[in-house]
């Protein structure tokens, strides 16, 4: 890779949002574009059981969850830029050898790494964003990033399945990268160093560790990040199953991406909702609000699903009643995993950073954990994943209503 010398001028305020946007945008395409690539990939590997194709999506998960947990104390030490040349160059390494894979073991080895390399893009962002800005800045940065970051997990299925029809699902992954390399080429040549010197930390795992037992002996932080855990967990296994929902329960076919892209850019509103809602509300009540709504839409669908009452109307009729669903479920999601993820730091905040590297990590893996069960448990209809979230839902609630500090949150 060339050389890019540092630039020492700051980049325009609207350059810098779209950078930023760019670098948190890596990861959500990696995950939500490969989601029409997995019939083929099962055709191709795993024929007789095509529901583990869906591995593909939680082995990048668990990746990106083990890439917080040293690439955080790594951007802390020797700098962002760095930081996200060694995360974009695991990337990149991750995606050619999907590319070659010639086994689904082998590729979801490789989409390990690449997730483990795709956690800088996220850990780099954030840590520029808090050496750039504080305070409201900080937040109005973070809310204009989002809004930017929203849009991709609508357009990455449609444009997935566009490049798959052009290079087939192994050219997918060259696309990832010339993603990794161009973003990482625009970082290089255009932001200058945002880590103070002064500010800079010896790099040592231990501080990582000691985080680690101080998270889990806490029992607010504990509760929250399995909470966190349980939200992110279903929302996993509900991307991870979605191809096969969509299409192969609901016959769905292609227009699945254009589906998926509504659902995802409706139920981006929740963000900007909850933002305004927070302040009078409070983090807990919304949260509390959110998950008990699944656990009673979500229980009345599964019910009626797993009972066969709605496997008996027609198809069409099925779709809508899924696709209404999704919309309530996404539009939770974006009530809840803000303020779970601040309640959770809550009592940290003497070890913010290192504190948010290890719940991301952690709430991660066990998302994983919660999401492949749930994911291969697919029998040609939704009502296991309902059934997942109804699970999920309830203890998430249970867990939030056991605090019982009625002032936190």
């Amino acid at each position: 890779m060339p050389r890019f010398p540092a630039p020492t001028r700051p980049l325009p305020f609207a350059e810098l949002v779209l950078l930023l946007a760019a670098l948190m945008s890596m990861m959500a395409f990696a995950i939500d574009s490969i989601l029409p690539a997995l019939p083929r990939i099962a055709t191709e590997f795993i024929p007789q059981d095509p529901s583990r194709a869906q591995l593909v999506i939680t082995a990048f998960v668990l990746g990106t969850g083990l890439g917080q947990l040293f690439i955080g104390p790594f951007s802390d030490s020797f700098g962002r830029r760095r930081a996200l040349m060694l995360g974009v160059g695991l990337f990149i390494a991750g995606a050619l050898g999907a590319r070659a894979a010639d086994s689904l073991e082998t590729l979801l080895a490789f989409r390990v790494l690449q997730g483990t390399g795709a956690a800088a893009s996220r850990i780099v962002s954030q840590a520029v964003m808090r050496d750039l800005f504080s305070g409201r800045a900080q937040a109005r940065v973070g809310s204009i990033v989002f809004s930017f970051f929203v849009i991709v997990p609508a357009v990455a299925p449609l444009a997935g399945q566009q490049i798959i029809g052009f290079v087939g699902w192994r050219g997918l992954f060259a696309s990832y990268g010339w993603l990794g390399a161009l973003v990482l080429a625009w970082f290089l040549m255009r932001q200058p160093e945002t880590l103070d010197p002064e500010n800079r930390r010896a790099f040592r795992l231990g501080r990582v560790l000691v985080a680690m037992r101080e998270v889990l002996a806490t029992p607010v932080a504990l509760r929250y990040l399995l909470v966190a855990s349980l939200g992110f967990g279903q929302l996993m296994a509900y991307i991870s199953s979605a191809q096969q929902v969509y299409v192969e329960a609901l016959g769905a076919g292609d227009r699945f991406v254009y589906y998926f892209a509504g659902v995802a850019l409706i139920s981006g509103l929740s963000g900007f909702l909850n933002a305004r809602m927070v302040m009078r509300l409070g983090m807990r009540p919304l949260a509390s609000a959110a998950f008990s709504s699944q656990v009673l839409i979500a229980g009345v669908l599964a019910a009626l699903w797993l009972s066969g009452a709605i496997g008996a109307l027609p198809q069409g009729w099925q779709l809508a009643i899924f696709i209404a669903w999704s919309v309530t479920f996404f539009f939770m999601n974006g009530l809840t995993f803000g303020n779970i993820t601040a309640l959770a730091m809550e009592p940290l905040g003497h070890i913010a950073g290192t504190a948010s590297a290890v719940i991301g990590a952690l709430s991660s893996i066990l998302a994983v954990a919660i999401a492949a069960p749930v994911g291969l448990a697919f029998d040609g209809t939704p009502g296991p994943l309902l059934a997942g979230v109804v699970i999920c839902s309830a203890l998430a609630l249970w867990l939030i209503r056991g605090d019982r500090d009625r002032v936190r949150g």
